[in-house]
């Protein structure tokens, strides 16, 4: 079980589960069983992926460019989706 964890085997086993989840939300939105687009679904799920992603690489021996990098597309995305809800959270406050 020691060698599973530190493969790296472990994350591609969590990013497939990502992958089946975000097939799920996007599945149950089309059949207006979710009320999160598809696209709300993909900034919702991306910076994690992504961190995985980067902790994979620096278990697999990447350089360190590609880590950095890694993390700071995590790092956007993340800011993407934050000013996402907080647009929508003003939105809905300025409604109500």
């Amino acid at each position: 079980m020691s060698e599973f964890f530190t493969s790296a085997h472990a994350i591609d086993l969590v990013l497939l589960l990502i992958g089946l989840e975000a097939l799920g939300l996007i599945v149950l939105w089309r059949k207006r069983l979710c009320p999160l687009s598809p696209a709300s679904t993909l900034l919702i799920l991306a910076p994690g992926t992504c961190l995985l992603l980067a902790s994979r690489a620096a278990l697999a021996g990447a350089a360190w460019s590609v880590i950095s990098l890694l993390f700071l597309v995590a790092l956007i995305i993340h800011l993407i989706d934050l000013r996402q809800r907080w647009r929508e959270r003003q939105q809905s406050n300025q409604r109500g």
